[in-house]
């Protein structure tokens, strides 16, 4: 989507960004407590490089994710991944995932696809910013910087009703005041420069 931008264009919008105060982690509504949950990712460290084969200049699949620390009482779990960093007025939605099981403790790699009115123990795939189901690659513009993909996990205490296929502000306003505990974790991604090296090596270890 942005990958088309110019070099010179993005540098000159480089500082024109959503910011990380409207992430939806960090939105007062919520009322978030003290609940934490472990999230990450064996494909890459915290605050490290995404892998390309998770971009639009790769593959463009989805990452996998694992987490931990899920508090009883939980009924569902909330998944969103937002690009604060993206030039526009509000962050970028790479992907909505709702209605997990609580006893869920991962996605597999490429889990975050299309599919239509939703699985059968009633997880669904909600609109990302180009409005259609499954995960959005990061395609930042050329020039404009790295830019974070913030993967927020939601457990909630009851399952609320959303309807077919929510957008942001639907799983917002669906959430708010049902958040038990939460969990976050970042990835950047910027065109031209060399991946680092991420977490597989030590997930795998502890497995």
């Amino acid at each position: 989507m942005l990958q088309h931008v110019p070099h010179w264009l993005g540098s000159l919008l480089r500082n024109v960004r959503a910011g990380h105060a409207k992430l939806v982690i960090a939105q007062e509504a919520l009322g978030l407590g003290d609940g934490f949950i472990e999230l990450s990712s064996p494909a890459f460290a915290d605050g490290g490089r995404l892998p390309i084969r998770f971009t639009a200049d790769g593959e463009g699949v989805s990452p996998p994710l694992i987490w931990r620390g899920v508090p009883e009482g939980a009924t569902s779990l909330a998944l969103i991944v937002e690009d604060p960093d993206a030039p526009a007025t509000s962050p970028l939605v790479h992907a909505i995932v709702w209605n997990l099981p609580p006893d869920e403790t991962g996605l597999a790699e490429g889990a975050i696809a299309r599919d239509g009115h939703g699985e059968a123990d009633g997880r669904d795939v909600g609109r990302n910013s180009l409005f259609a189901e499954g995960w959005l690659p990061p395609d930042p513009p050329t020039g404009h910087g790295a830019h974070d993909y913030v993967f927020q996990l939601f457990a909630l205490s009851d399952t609320p009703v959303i309807g077919d296929n929510p957008g942001r502000s639907s799983m917002v306003d669906a959430i708010a005041g049902r958040v038990l505990a939460a969990g976050m974790l970042v990835a950047t991604y910027s065109r031209g420069e060399e991946a680092g090296v991420g977490a597989a090596g030590l997930v795998e270890a502890r497995a």
